[in-house]
């Protein structure tokens, strides 16, 4: 597995080497060692690697990510997995704002917790936090799931569109169109398949959904008016 000592090596010949990997290569796991909070680390992947980050790091690591699995063995930035299109990404530690902002693919797994703005703009990526999340969290998510195994803070699933969120702990308040809706059995069997991938340790059951009301995007005559 080749190491790369970010104390050393740039982190631009880091990121390089990532893209540099031919089909067929034998090496696809990558070690990362004194990452000391470097920016837009891993970030591009576009086939099948492994990167093992061991310490935390700043904004926009393995944003657009298409295919690789990044473990980051600490905290996250800023805009961590950032339209990420496949693959995964796991923070052993919490996640800063905008984790997954914009995502359309793939899986997000923060091990902590997740500051405001989580999954913002969500495009079919699915998100767990382990912890709680902060305010605005799933604003204007258009698809995708995102769990939070703790607490949401306020105006969760503010101008939603499809997506699914699912919270296990308190939720302080709703935004704009967001509701609480029936835990259906497909519901039930899509959240256990996501427990599952991330190895968090809870019941589909003490989940709660909330979703779009369907409200604001439709015209209503009724509210003219108000336009």
């Amino acid at each position: 597995m080749p190491t790369f000592d970010l104390s050393v090596t740039p982190l631009r010949d880091f990121n390089s080497a990532l893209h540099s990997v031919a089909e067929g290569d034998n090496d696809t796991a990558f070690e990362v060692v004194n990452p000391r909070g470097a920016h837009a680390l891993a970030v591009g992947i576009d086939k099948s690697l492994s990167v093992d980050v061991r310490g935390s790091v700043g904004y926009y690591c393995a944003g657009m990510n298409d295919g690789g699995a990044v473990t980051v063995h600490g905290s996250a930035g800023p805009g961590v997995a950032e339209n990420m299109m496949a693959g995964s990404v796991t923070i052993e530690g919490d996640a800063s704002q905008y984790a997954g902002a914009t995502g359309r693919g793939g899986l997000l797994v923060i091990k902590g917790n997740a500051a405001s703005r989580c999954g913002i703009s969500m495009k079919g990526i699915d998100i767990v936090v382990h912890g709680s999340i902060g305010h605005m969290s799933a604003f204007m998510a258009q698809s995708g799931n995102l769990v939070v195994l703790g607490d949401a803070g306020d105006a969760l699933g503010d101008s939603l569109y499809e997506a699914r969120l699912f919270v296990r702990g308190s939720v302080k308040s709703l935004g704009a169109d967001c509701i609480e809706k029936e835990m259906r059995p497909e519901h039930l069997e899509i959240l256990a398949g996501l427990l599952a991938k991330a190895g968090a340790d809870a019941r589909p059951e003490e989940f709660r959904r909330y979703g779009s009301a369907r409200k604001l995007y439709n015209f209503n005559i009724d509210n003219a008016d108000a336009y």
